[in-house]
Order: structure tokens, then C-alpha cells, then sequence
């Protein structure tokens, strides 16, 4: 039976390919979902895929996460900067959690450097675009294969 794998994205997401072109390139979150569904199916993981421009709908899909034992990949986006409950949802989860962002938050004017999700994170892929999100599906099946597929 395929493990559950939640793919969170959070606010202006839904929005990409249309928003700011230039920093966030031309791909939509559609195309990026097609992909991350098809990867995370080879590798026998079962995707759910949101997105989201509501915080407290994001903690319901974490706190449901929780109670499914699945694991989590997130792009927080704008959540990511000042949403203590976002974090608080995360630190519950007792399976990987994968922080995803498009563009490298490090290389990025204030306030878009510091993530309070990065917290809670077992892992951090940014600054690759797109295929950050394969990336994570990856992350996530080789952290749930091995002995100890809790977070650390």
C-alpha cells in the first residue's frame, strides 16, 4: 500500500507562471503538480496535492497530514516568513517534511530570507526551481525506505 505523501503549497502559488515570470519562471502549478503526482506514484507514494491562500486551512491540511502518519512536502511561500501556527502544525509530524521553495529564499531581500518552517523541516530544497519538487519526492522515498523513516 503506497505510503500518503501531502504536497502543501501555500499562498500566491496558485498563481505561478502568470506572477512575476522573471524570479518565478514560466511553469505552472498545474505542470509542477503533474509531475510530482507522477514521480510520487513510481516511487509508491501516494500524493495529495493542495494549495492554498488561507493559513488556518494550511494547519487543517498539517493537522490532517498528522492523523494520516504522512509524510509532508511543503512550499510554504508566503507563509513561510511570520506563521508561528504553520510551524506549530509542522512540529507534530512524525514523518520527513520537505520545505520546497522556487527561488533561493538566501539570495532574496528581506523579508524572504529567514524561514520559520525551516524549523520544523527535515530537509530544505530552494533556489532550483521546479524540480526542487521532484527533488523532494526523492528525499522524502529514501528518508521513508531507511530503518528509522521518522524525522530526526
Amino acid at each position: 500500500m503506497p505510503h500518503p505523501l501531502y504536497v502543501l503549497n501555500g499562498s500566491n502559488l496558485n498563481m505561478l507562471g502568470l506572477r512575476e515570470p522573471e524570479l518565478y519562471g514560466t511553469t505552472t502549478l498545474a505542470e509542477i503538480r503533474q509531475r510530482t503526482e507522477a514521480l510520487a506514484a513510481e516511487l509508491d507514494l501516494a500524493c495529495d496535492f493542495r494549495q492554498t491562500n488561507h493559513e488556518g486551512v494550511m494547519v487543517d491540511w498539517i493537522q490532517e497530514a498528522f492523523a494520516r502518519e504522512a509524510a509532508v512536502i511543503i512550499n510554504p511561500a508566503g507563509f513561510s516568513f511570520g506563521c508561528v501556527p504553520v510551524l506549530d502544525a509542522l512540529k507534530l509530524l512524525r514523518k520527513p517534511v520537505v520545505e520546497v521553495h522556487l527561488t533561493n529564499i538566501h539570495q532574496r531581500p528581506a523579508p524572504y530570507t529567514q524561514s520559520l518552517v525551516s524549523q520544523a523541516a527535515t530537509g530544505v530544497i530552494c533556489g532550483l526551481g521546479p524540480i526542487g519538487y521532484l527533488l523532494a519526492v526523492r528525499a522524502v522515498a529514501q528518508a521513508l525506505s531507511s530503518p528509522r523513516s521518522g524525522k530526526p
